[in-house]
């Protein structure tokens, strides 16, 4: 495994807005060491979301490159992209991102199902999962009879399910009460401390708590934390 499992060069995403154009990411240059909890904070729209979409194989840069485990995700053609994103990534989403009438269970071994594994290793490994979260008794139960932390408990553990050496978790905590979000830290955290690289996009300042590295983002631009405070005390 590469010393950073994450580096990007010279990264740009531009979007057009009629006659204008938007850089969410200007020629960002970062490293994201293997076996982090990095921590990218930034006000909405400094492009926090476009690089996890970017780092994921969601989306295309405009141009740039992005380097994971060292293999360019711009070089993949459709087939490897596909595996890329079933082997390497676990995604965590704000709004859960869970199929409404599935199950719990079925929802966490869905991703599975691309993979070719067989209904009775996908099942055995969602109900581990469910366990590990502290689910296991909702095993049944579909989303919308869930709370919002166990929705999203559900999530990590549809994340986990292919056992990815990476975590992108896009404002994990941004719906979720108190409680629930600390919880959702601490497991991200015990997901580092097991060996993951986790990169989290956030608002909440009690993410920093379990950072290892923190990136600040303004305006698609890497800021020291001295440039990020200062703009974040100005405009409050």
């Amino acid at each position: 495994m590469p010393e950073n499992f994450i580096q990007t060069i010279d990264l740009r995403k531009t979007y057009n807005m009629g006659e204008t154009e938007v850089h969410a990411l200007d020629r960002l240059d970062l490293s994201v060491p293997s076996g982090s909890f990095t921590v990218i904070m930034g006000p909405s729209g400094s492009g926090k979301s476009t690089l996890l979409y970017l780092v994921g194989g969601l989306d295309w840069p405009t141009s740039g490159s992005i380097l994971v485990d060292g293999q360019e995700i711009g070089k993949m053609d459709e087939n490897a992209l596909a595996d890329y994103r079933r082997n390497k990534i676990g995604f965590i989403f704000q709004s859960f991102n869970l199929v409404a009438n599935m199950s719990a269970e079925a929802n966490v071994a869905f991703p599975l199902r691309f993979g070719g594994i067989k209904k009775k290793i996908r099942i055995e490994r969602a109900e581990a999962l469910m366990d590990k979260v502290g689910l296991k008794d909702r095993i049944g139960h579909k989303p919308t009879e869930l709370s919002g932390g166990q929705q999203q408990r559900v999530a990590v553990a549809r994340a986990l399910v292919n056992d990815p050496p990476l975590i992108l978790a896009d404002e994990p905590t941004g719906n979720l009460d108190t409680t629930s979000g600390q919880a959702i830290m601490s497991m991200l955290d015990e997901l580092c401390k097991a060996g993951k690289t986790i990169l989290v996009a956030s608002h909440d300042p009690r993410m920093l708590n379990y950072a290892t590295h923190r990136i600040y983002l303004m305006d698609g631009r890497m800021v020291d934390e001295k440039q990020y405070m200062e703009s974040i005390s100005i405009s409050s």
